[in-house]
Parts: C-alpha cells; structure tokens; sequence
C-alpha cells in the first residue's frame, strides 16, 4: 500500500531514504489523480522492499508542493538520494510510470 507523505514527514521518508522513491501528488477533487492512484496501489505492491512509493495530498501539504512548483496534478515525481531524477506531469498509462520507477532501480 502506497505510504501518506506529508510536509511533516517528507524529509524521513523521501530525502533520506536509501530506496529510489515516487511521489504521487494529488487532492480529493482531482478526476485524473482517481485514474493514476491504483496504478500507484499496484506500483506500491510490486515494488515493496525495492522502492518507496507514496502518495502526498497537495491540499493538506502545501509546503512540500510549493517547494516543488506543483502547479498541475497528478504530478508524479521520482527521487533518488534525496533529488528529483524524473516527473511525469498529468495522467499516465501504468508503463510509462513503471519504466521511470525501474530506471531508478536499475
């Protein structure tokens, strides 16, 4: 299951983590948030003990999502050693964002 990052538990579980990890930003209101979230759920199973995936509600955590100038949602991003190393802006099929996960898995 996909992990609930917030503003306040971000840097735990984002820039410190030792697992390539993405970042599902979304809000409750967002159609196309509803279309990507159980590709990020299926994502989240397959990869489990490989990478961290989870999901941050822009509504409830403006700062992480000012920080990072998330204007559109979804805004998929995916980190590696604590730095952005790929995004993917609006809805995508389940391919695209397991090809920019498994790349930062290698």
């Amino acid at each position: 299951m996909a992990i609930e990052i917030t503003d306040s538990n971000f840097d735990e579980l984002v820039r410190n983590s030792d697992k390539p990890v993405l970042v599902d930003f979304w809000a409750v209101w967002c159609g196309p948030c509803r279309m990507v979230a159980p590709i990020v759920e299926e994502l989240s199973n397959q990869y489990e003990g490989k990478a961290v995936v989870g999901k941050l509600d822009v509504d409830n955590n403006p700062n992480v999502s000012m920080e990072f100038g998330i204007r559109n949602i979804p805004t998929v991003l995916f980190f590696k050693g604590g730095k952005v190393v790929d995004k993917q802006v609006g809805a995508a099929p389940r391919n695209v964002l397991e090809a920019k996960l498994q790349a930062q898995i290698g």
